[in-house]
């Protein structure tokens, strides 16, 4: 980290991250959920440009350390953003080879009238783990559970609760959400052990959740059909080739995960093998795809695959529910989440080269005096910057920058941090009215948010769940000595 020629005051380094604050809350009252298609982003920028002129004309650093310092803050998430860009690839090409749609297609045969508010729970959490966003979940099968449940007799704020519940469980586990693979980025951990380190806390979690609806379906006894929902079973099986072969692919992809293979490796293994599964069990798929093509049936197979890759697939279907369902944005649908990332690092980076987020960092620190307390504290700073900024995106990059070097200083791996990050942040947004994801959810599930927010039970555990395994020091992975003596070696090069 570079010098300064003066050391910053609390107020100072407070300063970029209040503008930032109270740009974004204006920025979402203009933009709503828009924001993250670039406002959200110009406003890091501009935020951006205030810390840069504070620590020039202010603490008196000069630029080129300023420079050095976004470019090596940009250079730590450069594999997470190749992950996330084959993210996208590999969702493109498992909904074009069926495996999407038959993860839910199977999901939805767990429905039953009688535990249905915990079935509606466990077919969002799949349909969420598969297609790796619990907005377009919500959105799908999420509206025909509310349109059930009613018919069912229940009360829409619970069945809103329900189906919440069980997206973001799914997109929380998801390699394929973009808030997964945003907070370990911000933390300085990988991908697959964030995953694995959330299932301590998220298991709990979603297991008490299930026990509250399980119960709650089981006193209610309801009667009814769920024939909407076959429907959309129907549909999927009309559309696709749907068969147990198509699971060699994820299971594929689980193995090499278990086995530790890297992240970018896998990825894309897994994505070009959805690809060859494509063309192998959906050929009527790819032929109404490529219909008006040139060349021969190889060359349009081609083309089709590589359209999945890169940019966007629309697959239509006689139901409008699935259509909207079976839609992928390839490599492509990650660019603004991407950009999001750039403009934050370059916040971050000049935060930290200024010594800004050392002076937050430390009056935090004076503050902590335990790993539960500093979780706790991390947790309320995600909330707190869903409630500030509406935006769950900003309160997973802005604290994951604050806390990061707290964290290591404190011996604690980045997991520990990204896991905290997605406990307490990602969960909350849905339950603001004024955050982009309660004020979307609300609308597309047509109940207001404060009506389904209390029955949100996993929403609402998660972050007192991570919270209590900070205070009970309950999976919690730290650095060994050796390893803190090479960071601390390695923190000493660098000053």
């Amino acid at each position: 980290m570079g010098t300064t020629s003066k050391r910053p005051s609390i107020w100072e380094a407070l300063f970029p991250i209040i503008f930032l604050i109270v740009l974004l809350v204006i920025n979402i009252n203009v933009f709503g959920t828009d924001g993250l298609f670039g406002s959200n982003q110009l406003v890091l920028v501009i935020s951006s440009g205030v810390a840069g002129l504070m620590a020039v004309f202010r603490l008196g650093v000069k630029w080129v350390v300023i420079q050095d310092g976004m470019i090596k803050s940009i250079s730590s998430a450069m594999s997470s953003i190749l992950i996330l860009l084959l993210i996208g690839s590999l969702a493109g090409t498992w909904m074009l080879s069926g495996i999407v749609p038959a993860m839910i297609y199977y999901g939805l045969q767990v429905l039953n009238p009688t535990i249905f508010l915990l079935a509606a729970c466990v077919v969002c959490g799949v349909v969420s783990v598969a297609t790796g966003s619990s907005w377009t979940t919500v959105a799908t099968v999420g509206v025909a559970l509310l349109g059930i449940g009613t018919a069912l007799g229940f009360g829409e704020g619970i069945i809103g609760g329900a189906i919440i519940s069980g997206a973001y469980f799914g997109d929380k586990m998801s390699p394929l959400s973009d808030t997964t693979n945003l907070a370990p980025a911000m933390a300085g951990t990988d991908l697959f052990t964030h995953i694995r380190h959330m299932v301590k806390t998220t298991v709990p979690s979603i297991s008490i959740t299930l026990l509250i609806f399980g119960v709650i379906g089981v006193m209610g006894q309801p009667e009814g059909t769920v024939g909407q929902v076959q429907a959309i079973s129907n549909v999927i099986s009309e559309t696709f080739v749907v068969n147990g072969w198509l699971f060699i692919v994820p299971l594929l992809v689980l193995f090499l995960i278990f086995k530790k293979v890297p992240a970018i490796p896998t990825l894309l293994a897994g994505a070009l093998l959805g690809g060859i599964f494509a063309v192998i069990f959906q050929g009527e798929i790819i032929r109404e795809l490529s219909s008006g093509m040139e060349g021969g049936a190889l060359l349009r197979s081609f083309r089709v695959v590589m359209q999945a890759l890169f940019g966007d697939t629309a697959i239509v279907t006689s139901n409008e529910i699935v259509n909207e369902l079976l839609v992928t944005g390839g490599m492509a649908g990650m660019l603004f989440t991407v950009w999001l990332i750039l403009c934050a690092m370059v916040f971050g980076g000049i935060m930290e080269v200024s010594g800004m987020l050392k002076v937050i960092a430390e009056a935090v620190i004076s503050k902590v005096n335990s790993v539960g307390s500093l979780i706790a504290a991390t947790a309320g700073t995600g909330v707190f910057f869903n409630l500030t900024t509406s935006d769950q995106y900003l309160a997973i990059l802005v604290p994951g920058r604050m806390y990061a070097d707290i964290y290591r200083k404190k011996g604690l791996k980045g997991e520990n941090l990204s896991r905290t990050l997605e406990d307490s942040a990602t969960v909350t947004s849905v339950l603001i009215p004024w955050n982009t994801c309660g004020a979307t959810q609300a609308s597309v599930l047509g109940v207001a948010t404060l009506t389904y927010a209390p029955y949100c039970f996993f929403n609402i555990i998660s972050p007192f769940m991570t919270i209590l395994f900070g205070y009970m020091n309950w999976g919690i992975n730290y650095y060994s000595n050796k390893e803190m003596e090479q960071i601390t070696e390695e923190e000493e090069i660098l000053a």
